[in-house]
């Protein structure tokens, strides 16, 4: 075998599987099976199978992902840039589809990063509700990010908070909550050797006291008659039937869902944890100390024998790493939603007043241009004083400027969307430091939380005034939402060019504008129709606005 497996795995593997055992080594002998999903926000399912560059295999548990050969290089590609799809591995697609969120929907991801399954809800809900995705760790919440943006997730807060933190602000709020909980990741020993290295490390004893705080903490943060899934990538049943069995012994308001899935999947193994705590065998102190008080029939409680009805994918039965998933469902009555400020009755608000939805960034029919209230108010900011402008950037060095005013920002982006975007943005228009954002949840909520993205990042405010759109901005639009756009053929040199930031020149027929708009200015790039980023288009030069992070490195 070429990874070499830790010796006490091994034994209560084949202890556990039996006849089975000699088929699930074995699989540690076959290559890893690599996965795409397709991102429908961008892209109808159908339009992207003809499209494809890569020939597909259906998964079958997730109508949106496929199989590819690994040899394909799926990163190496333009549509993987304009965030047609998603790199995943195929059984970490199945948590979400558990999930089940439905447009409308307030969603909590908890441990998202680096966003595969954030993504994978965001399309779910078709851009209506609310999703909020988290992970504790700083670092990784910056790939969560721009998974988010690149997606074209136009309705997600990005969180970097601990479980408590999050529900003392979302008490009894979400609909979905996902838990994609830390484990000690026995099921991706196949595809990442480094998981053996690390298994000591991140012991099932301390993996099950994290996993038990968050399962108490998330219960909190659900709404009555709403669902959460339990996932793991690891093998262990101290940290998957035994931690549902502890929950539901302490929750009787919740119960294990059935689960719709793929007959690939395995059940649940309630008889691992039996033979756990019967035999005295590899149980947490954590896990003996709860059977052993209160419950001293632990192995044969009723809580114990709902997790058959969990799912387990085994890799020697499915084609996919390791994964344990449990659907627990609230009992309680679902009571009717209040709108949310990210739902589709709240347009953005803007200096205290709501606007109708269709002004942001509305055109007279005609290509003209209609003249709006956002419009007037960014006429104002630029008619402001010549010598306040200058004697500001006088104040600015390479290194310190002074920051916008809250109204500048506001001004600023209202103008831009007046002048460049055809779509209405909902929400609630929240200004933090230089940058503005379109809120999905109310925006007190966020107060005094560590918060990576405070909603859909719109652009910022650079010295003398001028707005900069986000390129979370180009990404989340179709070339119809935006006054000016240039469509780039992914088979041709120049879209590579443009993914790995350099200089475009080509004349202003190319650029798709109304007839009244002129082709200088900010430009959407999109590659075979599919939004990238943004340019400035003056004098026949594109000036290249893809942010550095993001550019192709190949």
């Amino acid at each position: 075998m070429s990874i070499q497996l830790p010796a006490l795995f091994e034994s209560r593997m084949q202890r556990w599987l039996g006849d089975e055992y000699e088929a699930f080594i074995d699989s540690y002998e076959r290559p890893r099976h690599v996965g795409i999903r397709v991102n429908t926000l961008k892209v109808a399912l159908e339009d992207f199978k003809a499209a494809s560059p890569f020939e597909l295999k259906s998964i079958p548990w997730c109508e949106t992902g496929f199989y590819i050969d690994e040899q394909n290089r799926p990163g190496k590609h333009p549509y993987y840039h304009t965030g047609l799809y998603y790199i995943q591995e195929p059984s970490a697609m199945e948590p979400a589809e558990a999930l089940n969120p439905q447009p409308g929907d307030r969603v909590l991801d908890l441990c998202a990063a680096p966003g595969g399954k954030s993504t994978q809800i965001a399309a779910k809900l078709q851009g209506q509700g609310v999703l909020v995705t988290n992970d504790i760790s700083a670092e990784r919440t910056k790939a969560l990010a721009k998974n988010i943006e690149m997606s074209g997730v136009r309705n997600a807060v990005v969180l970097n908070e601990t479980p408590e933190r999050i529900a003392e602000k979302f008490p009894a709020y979400f609909d979905k909550i996902l838990i994609d909980a830390p484990c000690s990741g026995e099921g991706m020993f196949r595809k990442d050797p480094d998981a053996v290295r690390q298994w000591e490390k991140h012991s099932v004893d301390v993996c099950t006291v994290m996993q038990r705080d968050i399962l108490e903490t998330v219960s909190s943060m659900l709404a009555p008659g709403g669902r959460i899934v339990y996932s793991t990538c690891t093998f262990s049943p101290e940290e998957n039937e035994a931690m549902i069995a502890l929950f539901l012994a302490r929750h009787p308001e919740f119960v294990v869902g059935e689960s719709p899935h793929s007959p690939l999947f395995a059940p649940g193994r309630p008889d691992w944890v039996a033979d756990l705590t019967q035999s005295g065998g590899w149980l947490s102190p954590l896990l003996a100390q709860e059977a052993q008080s209160g419950e001293p029939d632990f192995a044969r409680h009723e809580a114990l024998s709902q997790t058959a009805r969990a799912s387990r994918i085994w890799p020697h039965r499915a084609e996919g790493e390791g994964h344990f998933v449990c659907i627990l469902e609230h009992t309680g009555e679902k009571a009717a939603q209040a709108g949310a400020a990210g739902s589709a009755s709240a347009p953005i608000i803007g200096a205290g007043e709501e606007l109708p939805a269709p002004e942001l960034g509305r055109r007279a029919s005609g290509g003209s241009k209609g003249r709006s209230r956002q419009e007037a108010r960014g006429a104002a900011a630029r008619r402001e004083d010549k010598s306040a402008r200058q004697a500001r950037g006088q104040r600015k060095d390479a290194y310190i400027r002074e920051e916008a005013s809250e109204d500048q920002v506001r001004s600023a982006c209202l103008a831009f969307f007046a002048d460049q975007v055809t779509a209405p943005i909902f929400g609630t228009l929240l200004i933090s430091g230089d940058y503005a954002y379109a809120c999905p949840v109310e925006p007190e909520r966020l107060r005094g939380l560590k918060v990576r993205r405070s909603g859909f990042q719109l652009g910022m405010v650079k010295a003398g005034g001028r707005f900069v759109p986000s390129n979370a901005l180009a990404a989340a639009l179709s070339p119809s939402e935006s006054s000016r756009y240039v469509s780039l053929d992914s088979s041709l040199p120049e879209a590579v060019s443009y993914l790995k930031g350099e200089t475009l020149t080509f004349g202003e027929e190319r650029i798709v504008r109304g007839d009244q708009i002129e082709p200088k200015g900010y430009v959407l790039v999109a590659i075979d129709g599919y939004s990238a980023g943004w340019g400035k288009w003056a004098a026949g030069v594109l000036k290249n606005e893809y942010p550095v992070g993001w550019r192709w490195n190949g």
